[in-house]
């Protein structure tokens, strides 16, 4: 498993919500934690590690001796208030920052790996951190959300992540679109 980057067919993918937790997702929820915590990241969605499933994680700490493991599956944002714009980045895009405008608040309702529903109000960097990961899974991007003057600003970077994209597509590092929509149908037959 590893965090695929922009701009992988899969980080387009709108997840399916997830209708069971076994010991092999319990144990992707884990590797999922390791791989976010060695990329310094607070969040992690399933599509970024090349999965179609509606699950992603969070510590909003980056790091595993403090802070808390959050697993959100199937999570549903709402009751957005206020907004706020601050600068966002991506493991999927790594080096890359961008401001993005978001609601202040908002209401998360998801499940944890044990089945306990949760539902609670979240702001500052946890509804901000809520919000990126739900768009995952929708198949947004932070890139997606900032203005077009932004936008045109990293233009450039993101040709970057293009280039190498293709290049690692080239020489077979990454397979063409069919096989991956064929492995995402698998997983979406096994767990959705």
């Amino acid at each position: 498993m590893e965090i695929i980057t922009y701009p992988h067919p899969t980080l387009r993918h709108k997840s399916k919500p997830i209708r069971r937790v076994d010991t092999a997702l319990r144990e992707i929820v884990r590797e999922m934690f390791k791989l976010m915590y060695e990329a310094r990241g607070v969040g992690l969605a399933a599509n970024q590690v090349d999965l179609p499933i509606r699950l992603f994680i969070a510590n909003l700490e980056a790091d595993p001796e403090k802070g808390e493991e959050m697993v959100f599956i199937n999570p549903v944002v709402s009751m957005p208030k206020g907004t706020e714009e601050n600068e966002e980045g991506c493991l999927s895009l790594p080096g890359l920052y961008g401001n993005v405008v978001r609601p202040k608040k908002v209401r998360i309702n998801a499940y944890n790996l044990q089945g306990e529903e949760i539902n609670t109000d979240v702001d500052g960097l946890f509804s901000r951190v809520v919000q990126h990961e739900t768009d995952h899974l929708d198949g947004v991007l932070f890139i997606d959300r900032m203005t077009e003057s932004a936008k045109v600003e990293i233009e450039g970077e993101l040709d970057v992540f293009e280039t190498e994209f293709n290049s690692r597509r080239e020489t077979g590092g990454i397979p063409d679109n069919d096989a991956i929509a064929a492995r995402l149908n698998d997983w979406e037959a096994k767990y959705c």
